[in-house]
């Protein structure tokens, strides 16, 4: 039958899970990293989900699909319930999201301690605050990076940090879309290079990284860009993705960081 049902732009989808928690059906999940529709017939057609999408990637539309059933989503929802009585910390949202408890090795202090200089090299440092032309801009190299990535990767200001204008932001807190703010300073300044640090592997590489794209080709300026990813563990992932303009031009995986290429 032809009917009104919803769908999902994975483009724009940022696998925040807010769509999953909305749906009383139980018709979306969560599948590496992105919203999916899991089955026709759990989608009521009604849209709850519309409103709580932050990137607007879900509409409806009308198509051939199967017609709702009540009573699939009805025993659907009694396993789930029977699932989650087993495991309070059953998860179905974003991973950046996911309780956790990271176990480590106990580590003597050292005899000496160590001092480390601050990086940061202006002030206000969140997106939302910053000056669009602040005059540290000019001829700058910027370093984006997720809020959290400073408590997962301890040497963050020596490793990433160093000479860069460093800008942090949280979409799930914030619920902002920051391409615009990101356009307006690259197309008011000088920007040399960007730099992007996210700390999750997947979703949130897509989550963190769509913004910046989005800003890059909307500036219609060249600037090399390149991705480093940190796991959430304070590992680097090895895997840094170089692109230019919003275009992705090569990618290779590196055993170790080495902070020359980052600088």
């Amino acid at each position: 039958m032809i009917r009104k049902i919803i769908q999902i732009d994975e483009e724009k989808c940022n696998g925040c899970g807010a769509c999953a928690d909305a749906c009383h059906e139980g018709a979306i999940g969560i599948v590496d990293g992105k919203a999916k529709l899991l089955r026709d017939d759990y989608c009521d057609g009604l849209g709850d989900c519309l409103p709580t999408c932050p990137t607007g990637a879900i509409s409806f539309v009308e198509r051939e699909a199967a017609a709702y059933d009540e009573k699939a989503v009805q025993e659907n929802m009694r396993k789930k319930n029977e699932q989650n009585s087993f495991s309070a910390s059953v998860h179905e949202g974003c991973p950046g999201s996911r309780m956790q408890h990271i176990q480590r090795s106990p580590q003597s202090a050292p005899s000496t301690p160590i001092r480390t200089e601050s990086q940061l090299g202006q002030w206000p440092c969140q997106i939302k605050l910053v000056p669009v032309n602040a005059p540290y801009f000019d001829g700058g190299k910027l370093l984006i990076t997720a809020d959290c990535s400073a408590y997962a990767y301890a040497r963050m200001h020596e490793d990433f940090m160093c000479g860069k204008i460093t800008l942090i932001g949280c979409p799930k807190l914030d619920n902002v879309d920051y391409s615009e703010k990101l356009t307006q300073i690259i197309q008011s300044n000088n920007i040399q290079k960007c730099d992007n640090c996210t700390k999750w592997k997947f979703p949130a590489v897509a989550d963190w990284n769509w913004p910046q794209k989005k800003a890059l080709q909307a500036s219609g300026k060249f600037i090399p860009w390149q991705v480093i990813t940190i796991s959430v563990d304070g590992k680097n992932s090895g895997l840094i993705l170089h692109l230019d303009s919003g275009k992705y031009i090569q990618q290779h995986k590196i055993k170790t960081l080495d902070r020359r290429r980052l600088l």
